[in-house]
C-alpha cells in the first residue's frame, strides 16, 4: 500500500479509497496498491468483505494515458494491469466496487474485477478507449460481455459511448443503485453479498460463436460507417467476439495482442495526440497570469444570418440571455424560425427536451435596434463578410456598448485590425470565428489584433470553454489559421481539376482518404460566393504573372452557387442529394484550354499529396509567421473545424508521421516555393515536434 491507497475498518468491512486526485487514474502505484490491500483484507481474519471507492469527485476515471506514450516510446515496458486484477478478482473474500462519478477504461476494467459493483444513480461506466485508437487492454472486452452480454459489449467496445447507472444496472454491469451514501449503502451490500462471484466465470450472458459472428458483422458495419477509417472500433468487436469461442484466459491474450497492436498504430498516436492537444491550445504562453477574466452574464449579436443565428444558439445552449438584431423584421424572423426548426429538430430526435428547448429559445430575445446592448458583457457582430459593412457596425457597436465590453467579430477572413480601428477601444477587440453550424462545431478561432489586451484574449479563451468550445488562440492575418490553409488546400483541388481531374474523383478521393468531405462538396454546402467574394475581397493583393486558381469564378459568374441555387461543381435534387454536374466540368475544361493549361491524368496519391501537403506548407509558414503559435494549434483547428479525419492527428502531425523530408520532397517536385520552417525542420530529427513560435 501507497499514499495512494487508503485503508479503513468499518463493521468487518475493509474500506479502500482511491487517493489519486483530481480523477484517481490508474497510474504507476494505483493497481499495485490495490492489490496490496486486497491481499491485507484476505489475511485478516477480521474482515468479512473488502469495498473499494474512489475519493474526491469519482471512482476511478481511466487509465493514465501519459503510460502509453511512454510505452510506444520504450520509456516503460508494458502495462501489466490485466494480471493485477486478476489478483482482485482472486480474493477469497468479497469485493464490492463502489462507483460515483466515473468508470472508464481501466476505471471500468477494474471494476469488473470485482465481485460486485454498486453504484450512485448519477454515475456512469464505459469503455471508451477506441477514441484513443485503442481497445480495452486489461480483460475488459472479455469481462464485459459476460456482465452485460455480447451486444450490449459490442456496443459498448466498439463507439465508446458510456451508459448511465440505470442502463447499467439494466445490463446487469453494476448490481445496485445506491440511495443515500454511497459507502454506508457499499458496507451494507458487502455485509449481505452471499459471497465470492468471478465475472471470468460468468458466461450464461454470451452468445453463442455464431451468434456473436453475427452480431460482428452488423456491429462493424455500423462501425465502419459512423468512425470511418477507424480500426480499433473493428478490432475491439473482434476481441468482444472471442469471447464466445475462446476461454477466459485465452480470450485475455486474444485481446493482449490486439491492444498492443492498436497501441504501437499510428491511428494510437494521432489521437492520443489530439487528446492532449485540447488541452494544450488553451495554454496560450506570454500570457500574463494577471489578466483578469471578464464575467459573461449577457450577450448581444448582431446579424441573425446564419452564423449569427448559429452563434445565438451557442449562448443560450449555455444558459446566457442573448440579444440577437437584425436590420428588418423580415431577416429577424427568418433568423428566429431556423433557430426553432433547429430546436424542434433537436427534440424530435430525443436530444432535447420539449421543455428544455423552450427555456433554451427563451434566452434568445429578437431586436430590431441597439437598445439593450449597452448591459451585455459581449457584443459578436455576424453580418455580411465586407469590410467596410464591419466597421460600418463597429462603430455602431462601440457606440452603444458598456466600457469593458469584449466587441467580437465572427469575420473570418478580414482584417482584426482594420475592423478594431473603427472603435475608440481596439484593445476590447477580438476574433471570434465560429464554424458553421456554429451551433454544433466546437472549433472557436479567436483571433487577436495587435491592440487586443491580454485581459480580453483571457476572457475570450475562459469564454470558449463555457461556451462548450474549443478556443485556439490565432494571429490576425488573411484567413487566420483555418481558411488561410483552407485556401491553399482548396486551391490546389481546384488547379487539379483545371489539369485534368474531376471535381468527383478529387472528393472521392479525399473522403476515402479520411476527410468529412471532399472540397468541392464543401464548396457547394458553405456556398461558391462565399469564397468568390472574399478572392474579389483581396484581388488588389495577387502578385502579376503568378497562377491562382480562377476556373471556379466562371461557375459563379452562371449564378451556379452550389446546394443553395441548386447547382456547383455537382447538381442538387429537392432533397439536395448530389450528382456530377458535366457543365462545370466544361466550363473548367475550356478555362484550361483557353489558358493552354496541360492536361494529364491523376492518381489518387497524387491527389493527396498535392492537397494535404498543400496544408502543411502553408501551416509551417503560419508557424514561421506567429500567426499559429504550435504545430498542434493548427492540428485543432483542422480536427474540429474542417472534417480532418482524427486518426490522422491533424495536418502537421500528419507530416511528422509520413516524414518531413518527404513532404519537403514533393513540394519541391511541384514546384512549390517551400516554406523555410519547413525545409529547416526537414532536414532536423524532430520535425515538427515540440516547435513553438513562443
Amino acid at each position: 500500500m501507497n499514499d495512494l491507497i487508503l485503508t479503513e475498518r468499518r463493521d468487518g468491512i475493509l474500506v479502500v479509497t482511491v487517493n489519486n486526485p483530481p480523477v484517481n487514474a490508474l497510474s504507476p502505484g494505483v493497481p499495485e496498491g490495490l492489490v496490496a490491500a486486497v491481499k491485507a483484507g484476505n489475511a485478516e481474519a477480521a474482515v468479512k468483505a473488502i469495498v473499494i471507492i474512489g475519493g474526491g469527485k469519482t471512482y476511478i476515471a481511466g487509465a493514465d494515458i501519459k503510460e502509453f506514450g511512454k510505452i510506444t516510446s520504450g520509456e516503460r515496458g508494458g502495462i501489466a494491469l490485466a494480471p493485477l486484477l486478476r489478483e482482485i478478482e482472486d480474493s477469497n473474500k468479497p469485493v464490492v466496487m463502489a462507483i460515483h462519478g466515473t468508470a472508464l477504461g481501466g476505471g471500468l476494467e477494474t471494476a469488473m474485477a470485482g465481485h460486485y459493483r454498486v453504484a450512485v444513480a448519477t454515475a456512469q461506466a464505459g469503455q471508451p478507449e477506441v477514441k484513443l485508437g485503442i481497445i480495452p487492454g486489461a480483460a475488459g472486452t472479455q469481462r464485459l460481455p459476460r456482465l452485460a452480454g455480447t451486444a450490449k459489449a459490442m456496443e459498448m467496445c466498439a463507439f465508446g459511448e458510456p451508459v448511465s447507472a440505470q442502463d447499467a444496472l439494466a445490463a446487469g454491469i453494476i448490481d445496485e443503485i445506491v440511495e443515500g451514501d454511497l459507502l454506508e449503502g457499499a458496507i451494507a451490500f458487502a455485509l449481505r453479498t452471499p459471497g465470492v462471484r468471478r465475472t471470468r466465470d460468468l458466461t450464461a450472458k454470451l452468445a453463442t460463436p455464431e451468434e456473436a459472428e453475427s452480431l460482428a458483422v452488423a456491429v462493424k458495419a455500423t462501425a465502419a460507417r459512423k468512425m470511418r477509417g477507424q480500426k480499433a472500433p473493428l478490432a475491439a468487436v473482434e476481441c468482444v467476439a472471442a469471447a464466445s469461442r475462446l476461454p477466459f484466459d485465452e480470450g485475455c491474450e486474444y485481446e493482449r495482442a490486439a491492444f498492443e497492436k492498436c497501441l504501437f498504430d499510428v491511428q494510437s498516436k494521432s489521437m492520443i495526440h489530439a487528446f492532449f492537444g485540447e488541452r494544450t491550445v488553451a495554454k496560450i504562453p506570454g500570457l500574463s497570469k494577471d489578466a483578469a477574466i471578464a464575467g459573461v452574464k449577457r450577450a448581444a449579436i448582431t446579424g441573425a444570418g446564419t452564423m449569427g443565428g448559429g452563434i445565438a444558439m451557442v449562448y443560450a445552449n449555455a444558459g446566457i440571455p442573448v440579444l440577437l438584431k437584425d436590420v428588418s423584421e423580415e431577416a429577424l424572423e427568418r433568423g428566429m424560425a431556423t433557430i426553432r426548426g433547429n430546436y424542434e429538430n433537436s427534440v424530435r430526435k430525443g436530444r432535447l427536451t420539449s421543455a428544455d428547448a423552450e427555456a433554451r429559445l427563451a434566452r434568445i430575445t429578437p431586436v430590431l435596434t441597439y437598445d439593450g446592448f449597452d448591459q451585455a458583457d459581449v457584443v459578436v457582430e455576424a453580418v455580411f463578410e465586407n469590410l467596410e459593412l464591419k466597421r460600418k457596425t463597429f462603430a455602431e457597436i462601440d457606440a452603444v456598448a458598456r466600457p469593458g465590453a469584449i466587441l467580437a467579430s465572427n469575420t473570418s477572413t478580414l482584417d482584426i485590425d482594420a475592423i478594431a480601428g473603427a472603435t475608440s477601444r481596439p484593445e476590447w477587440v477580438i476574433g471570434h470565428h465560429y464554424f458553421s453550424p456554429a451551433n454544433v462545431m466546437r472549433l472557436l478561432e479567436i483571433v487577436r489584433g495587435k491592440a487586443t489586451s491580454d485581459s480580453v484574449i483571457a476572457s475570450s479563451m475562459e469564454l470558449a470553454r463555457r461556451l462548450r468550445k474549443v478556443g485556439v488562440l490565432a494571429g490576425n492575418c488573411r484567413g487566420f489559421i483555418g481558411n488561410r490553409m483552407f485556401g491553399a488546400y482548396r486551391g490546389e483541388a481546384v488547379m487539379l481539376v483545371e489539369e485534368g481531374a474531376t471535381p468527383w474523383q478529387v472528393d472521392q478521393a479525399l473522403y476515402d482518404w479520411g476527410m468529412a468531405m471532399g472540397p468541392f462538396a464543401v464548396g457547394d454546402l458553405a456556398g461558391l460566393d462565399v469564397g468568390w467574394r472574399i478572392r474579389k475581397e483581396f484581388r488588389h493583393l495577387e502578385i502579376a504573372g503568378k497562377r491562382y486558381p480562377e476556373a471556379e469564378d466562371l461557375l459563379c459568374e452562371r449564378g451556379w452557387f452550389g446546394q443553395k441555387t441548386g447547382r456547383g461543381w455537382y447538381e442538387y435534387d429537392a432533397q439536395r442529394n448530389a450528382s456530377p454536374n458535366d457543365e462545370a466540368l466544361a466550363l473548367a475544361r475550356d478555362y484550361a484550354a483557353q489558358r493552354k493549361i496541360n492536361q494529364k491524368k491523376f492518381t489518387t496519391d497524387e491527389i493527396i499529396e498535392r492537397t494535404i501537403y498543400a496544408l502543411v506548407n502553408e501551416g509551417a509558414r503560419l508557424l514561421e509567421e506567429g500567426i499559429a503559435i504550435r504545430p498542434v494549434d493548427i492540428d485543432m483547428v483542422y480536427l474540429l473545424g474542417y472534417g480532418f479525419p482524427v486518426w490522422r492527428g491533424g495536418p502537421m502531425f500528419y507530416a511528422g508521421c509520413v516524414g518531413l523530408p518527404r513532404v519537403l520532397d514533393a513540394v519541391k517536385r511541384f514546384e512549390w516555393e517551400p516554406a523555410p520552417l519547413l525545409a529547416q525542420l526537414a532536414s532536423g530529427p524532430s520535425g515538427f515536434t515540440g516547435w513553438s513560435a513562443r
